[in-house]
Order: structure tokens, then C-alpha cells, then sequence
């Protein structure tokens, strides 16, 4: 059974390398929050002699304290930009070096940030929100540093608004800032060598962030006794050992991008704990100004705050020695409603219409952790755009993975799409922990070399979002998405003579064409709809002229768009055959299919497709992801008409075919 767990604030890891090429988009103006006191105010230098006699970009470089939370809500990305200060090398490749208020200062900015699998060049003019002669969102604690404003207000139009970064994940700006890959530590539960984690991770230049749970709305930013705001996002910038009554005291340093509000308990600022440490040492740790950064021991920190966000440069950086490349695949997918939104394993009638992805282990590493012989990767699942949806009422969904063992009669088939009784026969051997409201979900995880199967989903089916899954693994592996292959089956037609058509059936032949023994799609279509209309156990709004136009075009052999005995009488007995198909396919009985149905029937009557075409399909014969019978037999026309149109096209056989402008207009108009 898959577990649901929702979260206000979450943690992060890296992916190694930045993408090679960055891309160039310009946003229109964003938007602020409704507040008439607010004004877009133009920062140029004749304008900067009202908020400040000298305004420069960065002064001394950047750090923590050029970044103050003001009236939006975002301090988990003010976290992330606080930790990105300790990195230079990271820092220049999110603000580019270069930028001022010099005699040359063309009233513009830029700032790259990783989105979905490349770089991508943010380009803002210098308008910021002002209340009452000040910066209302992020500002300096000197106040005349601009550029974390300006980076936040490139953010906002990356992501649509400033509203759109009102609550979110530091782990997000982490991956934003890095192109990494997210992995938490719950601090109740956390590793025995947790410690070591922290330190190696801040060595290598990672950025971390720390939180406390809520427990309930009323807690969100809730001030506890000590001055610690649950629901808040802080930064961890340094580890610690001092020495401290003749023994060592490992202490951990956080700060708040409120650049306010510090820890008031031991080895705070003005604790007594400090007496007793040595002077020298105490002068370089401390620092006792309100700017946010304050000390507490290791131990308090455990005890205090329930999560720890961390993003590392490469995967495999808090558990190795020495650094390794890892094996990259990323891959981008789309959950649709009807056609590839499943939902997780609770939903065992359309999980299986997830995307599918296969991963072969080939190597196992070099240093087991037992004696077991494993391979050691990362799965990582984000979602796409979600903040840009915000406006329409929209967030995150809640997603999750699972993991399963391909079984060995499947091993080294490049594309089949796993169905539904695979997952009823088979349990996953791995899966993402739980299924969480967060932009990335992924899992450090170690299996036995082999062919496994990752099926990304939301929790719940029918959720619609695009997505990226990334997968590292340690040694060299192969990865890719299991897909059908787009076949058509169709049974040998029996060539029959006017003498194999029995009495009766040429008899009503006759009572339906009139005259001239023919029926034209206006008779095809009164004939029909008034079968079905006999069959109760049907729904359906009647058969379309389309639809019997396209009847007639797929059994008329002489051109004459209409439909001979011979003919009417191989079309009457394919739609006698995709009924039967549709009732057994109908499994509830309900008189119409469901969408994920209509794919099991489709492959019943020879049609095997793959997860794009599904999603054509719904999206022209659905109705709210439900087809009755008349769009099910429609659809079905269409297919095959199709495929002996490409067939005969293809004359060699070779899967290929080169058509002609007029050849062209055919298939299109007239298919």
C-alpha cells in the first residue's frame, strides 16, 4: 500500500554536473501582491539618492547578511540563497559577475538558474516594489546591496509572480541554484553519523537548510520560548568542535533569513556557555549582532528541528571518500488524465498506465556495504511548472515511485509496457519512502544487478502534470522508457463471393439500400443508430456522419463512396466483432469504457500503441475519460484505415514511407 505524507517545508541533494547550455528567456512584467501602498518604483542611480547615496550591486562580496526577509513569504528560498553566499563558484553561476550601477549601467540584470535539465538566462529590468522609501521584499542589512533583491525578483518572474513564492521547499532553490538532486533526513530518525554527513557536505561547497514541523496552521511561523519559528526555513552555514570544560562540544551554526529572531537558549549570542571557552576561539566563532546566525549545540539541534535539507555538487558526495562520476539519465514524462495519470499501487486498475521505465544494473560496486553483491543508484522524481499554476488555484501534486524486478521471460525486450496483471502478480522490490507534496521526491537506493522497472506517479489517478525523472548510478547502466511498440494485427480477411452471403442478411441488404442497392453514409448512419439504439446495455449518443464517412471510406473499394453487398457485409461483421470486444472490455458493465479500458480493448482487437497515441486518442474520442460505443467503434475505424493507408504507402516493407504532396493530401484529407 502506498503512504501519503504531507509537508510544509523539505530538504534537498545534488546533481553533478551544470547543463552545458544556457538559454535565453526575457519574462514579462510579474505581478505583486494586491496592496494599494505598493509601488513599482524605477532603482536608477538619480532615483538611489532617495533610498541611498551610493547603491552597489555587491560590496566585499556576498554574504549571509546581504539577504533580510520583508513582507513575502519565502524564506526557504532566502535559505537556499543564504547557503549559495558560502559558494562562490556556485554563487557566479547563479549571479554572473560584472553587474553594477556603474557609468555604463543600462538599467538591466541577469541571472541563470537551472530549470528541468538546462540553464536558463533570466533577464529583468531594475523596477522593485517599495513601501514607505523602503525595499518591501528582500533587502541588505546595510541597505545598499541590491543584488539578493534583484535575484529574488528574477526568481518571481521565472516562476510567474512573487506571489507564486509565497511557502515552498528550500530543497527547491537548492536544485534551482545547482541542478540537484534532493535527499532528506528526518532528524528524529536521523543517521548515527549524521555529524560527519554535515561536515563532509559542507567541505564540498553543499547548501543546507533545516526546519521544525507544524502541527497544525496556527503553528506555521509560531515563535517557540527559545525563538526558534516553526515552519520556517533556516540555512546551515557551519560545523564546529570547541573545546568546553575539558571536553569537546560539537556545535552547529544556523541562521535565519529573517536576519532576526535568534535561538535564546545555549550557546545563543549571550549564553553563559561562552565563558568557558577559549577567547580567541570565542572571538572568531561569535559574532553578536541580531543578524540572524546563532550557534547551538549538535545534540539541542537534533532535538529541536525536525528535518535537514541538504544538496550536494555530485549524488554520491555524503557517502563516499573521494568523489565519482556517476551514470546520468534523465528523462521527461507527462501524467494525462485517461491515458497516463494512474495514480500509485492503491489504484491497481490504472497504476499500470503510468509511464514505465527500465533500468538495467549491469556492474555492481566496488565496495559493498555487506557481502552482498549491489548495485548502488539514485532515483529522483520532480514535477514541472507547478508554481506558474498557482494563479488557478493549483500546487504541487503528491508523488512517489516504485520500483519492480523485471521478471526473466521480459529480460532484453527493448519496449513492453508492463500491464495490469504484472502489478497484481508482482511486488516492488524498492520504492520512494513515501508519496509527499513536494516538487522532487527521490530515493538512495541499492539492488542486486539486473533489470528493474520505475514507475513514477501521483498518489492519486487522474492528476495531470508534466515531469522529470532523473536516475545516477554508480557504475554503467543502461536506461530507458519502456514503451510499445506502435503494431497492428489484423486477422486475414476471408475474400467472399455474393454466393457466401446468406439469404437473410441479403434480403435486409436490400430493405436498407433501396434502389440502386447501395448505402451511402446517410443511410449507414440511420442503419446504425438504429441497431445500437436495440441495445440497451449501450450508451451512446449515436454514430456521427463523420464516423460513417469514415466507414464508408475504409470499406469502399471502387471509389464510389458508398457500400456494395460485399461490403457492407465485411464492415457489418467487423462492427459485430469490436462489440463483443467492447462489452467484454466493459467490466463493470456499465454500458461504456473507461479510458485505461479502452487500451486493454484496443489491444484485444489487434491495436497495440504506445503512451503518446493514447493520449491523442482520449483526447478525441473521451469524454471526461469515459467512450461509449459509437466514438470506440469510430476510433477503431480510424486506426485501421490508417495503418493500411501507411502499408500500402510502404511498399518494401522497411517501416518507412516517402510521400508526395499530392499522396500527402490524401492520407490527410481524405484518412
Amino acid at each position: 500500500m502506498c503512504v501519503c505524507v504531507y509537508v510544509c517545508v523539505c530538504v534537498c541533494v545534488f546533481s553533478p554536473a551544470a547543463a552545458a547550455s544556457v538559454n535565453m528567456i526575457i519574462i514579462e512584467t510579474i505581478t505583486f501582491r494586491e496592496n494599494d501602498n505598493v509601488t513599482q518604483t524605477v532603482v536608477s542611480d538619480w532615483l538611489f539618492q532617495e533610498l541611498t547615496e551610493n547603491p552597489q550591486f555587491i560590496v566585499g562580496g556576498a554574504t549571509r547578511t546581504d539577504i533580510c526577509q520583508g513582507a513575502l513569504g519565502d524564506c526557504w528560498l532566502l535559505a537556499a540563497i543564504g547557503s549559495l553566499t558560502l559558494n562562490d563558484r556556485l554563487l557566479h553561476r547563479v549571479v554572473p559577475h560584472g553587474q553594477n550601477f556603474n557609468h555604463e549601467y543600462a538599467g538591466i540584470f541577469h541571472f541563470q538558474f537551472w530549470q528541468f535539465g538546462e540553464w536558463v538566462d533570466v533577464v529583468i529590468d531594475d523596477r522593485l516594489p517599495v513601501k514607505d522609501g523602503e525595499l518591501l521584499f528582500v533587502h541588505s542589512a546595510e541597505g545598499s546591496e541590491y543584488w539578493s533583491a534583484l535575484l529574488e525578483k528574477a526568481y518571481a518572474k521565472m516562476n510567474g509572480s512573487y506571489e507564486a513564492l509565497s511557502g515552498g521547499s528550500t530543497t527547491e532553490g537548492f536544485e534551482d541554484f545547482t541542478g540537484g538532486v534532493s535527499e532528506m533526513y528526518e532528524l528524529k530518525k536521523a543517521p548515527r553519523d549524521l555529524h560527519r554527513i554535515i561536515s563532509k557536505a559542507l567541505e564540498r561547497g553543499s547548501l543546507l537548510g533545516c526546519s521544525i514541523d507544524i502541527t497544525s496552521s496556527l503553528d506555521m511561523e509560531a515563535v517557540t520560548f527559545k525563538k526558534l519559528v516553526k515552519g520556517h526555513a533556516y540555512s546551515v552555514t557551519a560545523l564546529q568542535q570547541v573545546e568546553y570544560r575539558g571536553r569537546q562540544e560539537r556545535l552547529i551554526r544556523i541562521r535565519n533569513p529573517w536576519g532576526q529572531v535568534e535561538w535564546t537558549g545555549a550557546w545563543s549570542d549571550s549564553s553563559s556557555e561562552w565563558s568557558s571557552v577559549d577567547s580567541a576561539e570565542k572571538d572568531e566563532l561569535l559574532c553578536k549582532m541580531e543578524d540572524g546566525e546563532f550557534w547551538m549545540s549538535f545534540q539541542e539541534f537534533l532535538r529541536q528541528f525536525s528535518r535537514l535539507e541538504i544538496c550536494n555538487l555530485t549524488p554520491d558526495a555524503l557517502s563516499q571518500d573521494s568523489t565519482r562520476f556517476w551514470t546520468t539519465t534523465m528523462f521527461e514524462g507527462s501524467w494525462r488524465r485517461g491515458s497516463t495519470a494512474g495514480g500509485c499501487r492503491n489504484s491497481p486498475n490504472t497504476f499500470w498506465i503510468n509511464p514505465q521505465y527500465k533500468i538495467c544494473l549491469l556492474e555492481e560496486d566496488d565496495d559493498p556495504e555487506d557481502d552482498e553483491a549491489a548495485c548502488s543508484f539514485l532515483v529522483a522524481l520532480m514535477q514541472k511548472d507547478r508554481r506558474r499554476v498557482r494563479r488557478h488555484g493549483q500546487d504541487v501534486h503528491t508523488i512517489g515511485f516504485a520500483i519492480y524486478e523485471i521478471p526473466e521471460e521480459y529480460r532484453g525486450c527493448p519496449s513492453v509496457h508492463m500491464k495490469k496483471d504484472f502489478f497484481l502478480r508482482h511486488s516492488s522490490c524498492a520504492r520512494s519512502e513515501t508519496f509527499i507534496n513536494l516538487r522532487e521526491v527521490s530515493a538512495r537506493l541499492r539492488l542486486p544487478p539486473g533489470e528493474y522497472l520505475v514507475v513514477p506517479s501521483t498518489f492519486e489517478p487522474s492528476k495531470e502534470a508534466d515531469f522529470v525523472l532523473r536516475v545516477f548510478t554508480e557504475k554503467h547502466s543502461e536506461t530507458h522508457e519502456m514503451d510499445d511498440d506502435v503494431v497492428a494485427n489484423f486477422e486475414e480477411e476471408e475474400e467472399i463471393s455474393e454466393s457466401d452471403v446468406d439469404d437473410s442478411f441479403r434480403s435486409m441488404f436490400a430493405q436498407l439500400s433501396g434502389d440502386d442497392m447501395e448505402i451511402s453514409v446517410r443511410e449507414l448512419r440511420t442503419i446504425l443508430n438504429r441497431v445500437v439504439s436495440k441495445h440497451r446495455d449501450l450508451q451512446t449518443d449515436g454514430f456521427s456522419m463523420e464516423s460513417c464517412r469514415a466507414m464508408v471510406g475504409l470499406m469502399d473499394k471502387d471509389g464510389s463512396a458508398r457500400l456494395g453487398l460485399l461490403e457492407f457485409q465485411v464492415l457489418w461483421n467487423k462492427i459485430r466483432k469490436w462489440l463483443g470486444i467492447f462489452r467484454e472490455f466493459d467490466l463493470d458493465k456499465s454500458g461504456c469504457m473507461s479510458s485505461y479500458e479502452m487500451r486493454m480493448a484496443l489491444e484485444n482487437g489487434g491495436f497495440k500503441l504506445n503512451n503518446k497515441l493514447y493520449q491523442m486518442l482520449v483526447a478525441r474520442y473521451a469524454d471526461n475519460e469515459i467512450i461509449d460505443f459509437d466514438n470506440f467503434t469510430c476510433c477503431l475505424v480510424k486506426l485501421e484505415a490508417m495503418f493500411k493507408a501507411f502499408q500500402e504507402l510502404d511498399r518494401d516493407g522497411t517501416g518507412s514511407a516517402e510521400l508526395n504532396f499530392t499522396e500527402w493530401l490524401y492520407v490527410t484529407m481524405c484518412g
